[in-house]
């Protein structure tokens, strides 16, 4: 994807090193793409106190903890000793930050002139970037639930790590399939301001638990669509490489409840589906990539 050098949105909220405070944000209505469980891990402050305390000492009395610890402040080993580590880590945050920011530029360039086309207005979502956890209006949240999007403070939510945790473990690599994931959850902003989330979040304390999947899954599978018709802008404008659309469909194939299930349980189970399967997460991207239209991504009155 040719994203280098264009139009960054100001529409950023870099929330990375806060901590967060609340609870679960999908009990309140936050949309998210499923990431098959990253682990945030970390030591209690009374810990960090102890070790702090015994370092102390140690040095007092001319030990070095780091020979203890079989560690080489000289050597490669020592990020504190190594000055291209740091600058390689920050340099690939800040072309992150640069490359979402874009992506998030592009899809309010398309939106916007979509929802005026359609005599509407368009109030363009921000995006949360965060590291470990975080807090939003639909509550707390761990890298782990994977990129969201919450309707209660119209925010996009997205742990940078998730990236690489989707080219290593789910094999969707590629810049392409990045952006399909944030237009994804720029889908479910799209749905909020059009009522689809709205009545949907109303509808489901009435219905069983069956029946929430089944209608999670047309509402996720629209969200794709959506995510297609940017991606048909976006290759109008040019701006498509050879093998981007691949990488996009490759990883809504990775991203299916079927493939997750299989990759993680070594089964399915159906019933439990709440995304889409494989097949239908690519079917849906690729419909709205071809037509463009928001017709075609009708999943309430269509098969799925």
């Amino acid at each position: 994807m040719d994203w280098k050098g264009r139009r960054q949105s100001g529409n950023i909220e870099d929330r990375r090193g806060v901590s967060p405070r609340g609870g679960n944000p999908f009990g309140r209505g936050g949309m998210r793409l499923p990431s098959g469980g990253m682990r945030v891990s970390g030591m209690s402050f009374k810990t960090i106190v102890f070790l702090g305390v015994i370092f102390l000492v140690l040095k007092l009395i001319g030990i070095d903890p780091l020979q203890i610890l079989g560690a080489d402040p000289g050597g490669v080993a020592s990020e504190q000793s190594s000055p291209s580590s740091p600058r390689i880590t920050e340099a690939r945050k800040d072309e992150m930050t640069q490359f979402v920011a874009t992506v998030l530029a592009e899809t309010e360039d398309v939106w916007n002139g979509i929802m005026k086309s359609q005599g509407l207005e368009y109030p363009e979502p921000t995006l949360v970037l965060f590291s470990g956890a975080v807090r939003s209006a639909c509550g707390n949240a761990s890298a782990a639930t994977g990129p969201f999007y919450c309707p209660g403070d119209q925010k996009l939510y997205i742990d940078l790590s998730f990236y690489d945790e989707l080219a290593q473990r789910f094999h969707a690599s590629g810049d392409f399939a990045q952006a399909y994931v944030l237009a994804h959850e720029v889908g479910h902003h799209v749905q909020n301001l059009i009522g689809v989330l709205p009545k949907f979040n109303q509808m489901r304390s009435s219905m069983s638990q069956s029946e929430v999947n089944k209608m999670s899954i047309r509402v996720e599978l629209q969200a794709d669509c959506f995510a297609g018709i940017w991606g048909h802008f976006t290759a109008q404008k040019g701006l498509l490489e050879s093998g981007d659309l691949e990488e996009a469909l490759n990883a809504a194939q990775q991203i299916g409840d079927d493939t997750l299930q299989r990759r993680t349980q070594g089964y399915v189970v159906p019933e439990s589906f709440n995304h889409g399967t494989s097949a239908q997460r690519k079917e849906w991207f690729a419909r709205g990539f071809d037509s463009g239209r928001l017709a075609a991504c009708d999943t309430f009155n269509n098969p799925v």
